[in-house]
């Protein structure tokens, strides 16, 4: 992510199809996490025309017990399967590039799209930190997953072997 990228940043997040699963930074928060060694911000694009459709967010990049939260991922063009792959990317990236142990996320449970696509790539449900978040019309809980490198090995070789046809 560019500093030129952060007003698409902010108007995918202050969207209203995503706003109310998102945290919600400003403008300054975003241009610090772009030069912090210890977050990755990315800017998510349509690979047949370089059309920005998306941002991810990871921390941890630099943390001694490798792990790795995904704090945000944002895509604007929904129901493509651009979520899933964008995920899988990220697994491939947390994994296979920054060595991380453990990819962990905290989703909020007034989105069960996302917390079903997590759970079918392998996230584990691991607690609940309750009504954590204050909304306009109350509090929510948000839902703590993960995803261990073993687990996504094992997970990432079946696909391999099932798009191979078992050859290496």
């Amino acid at each position: 992510t560019k500093v030129d990228d952060l007003k698409f940043v902010l108007g995918e997040e202050r969207d209203k199809t995503n706003q109310p699963y998102v945290g919600q930074w400003e403008f300054d928060e975003h241009q610090a996490a772009i030069g912090n060694d210890d977050i990755a911000h990315w800017i998510v694009a349509r690979p047949s025309d370089d059309q920005r459709i998306g941002y991810v967010i990871l921390q941890g990049m630099t943390n001694p017990h490798n792990n790795i939260e995904l704090m945000r991922i944002v895509i604007s063009e929904k129901n493509k399967g651009i979520g899933r792959k964008t995920l899988c990317l990220i697994q491939r990236a947390a994994f296979s590039i920054f060595n991380a142990h453990r990819l962990w996320l905290d989703v909020r449970e007034n989105n069960p799209r996302a917390k079903h696509l997590y759970l079918s790539e392998g996230f584990v449900e691991e607690g609940t930190l309750r009504e954590c978040i204050k909304l306009d019309d109350g509090y929510v809980s948000l839902r703590i997953l993960s995803i261990l490198r073993q687990e996504w090995l094992e997970r990432d070789g079946v696909r391999h072997a099932a798009a191979t046809g078992g050859r290496i």
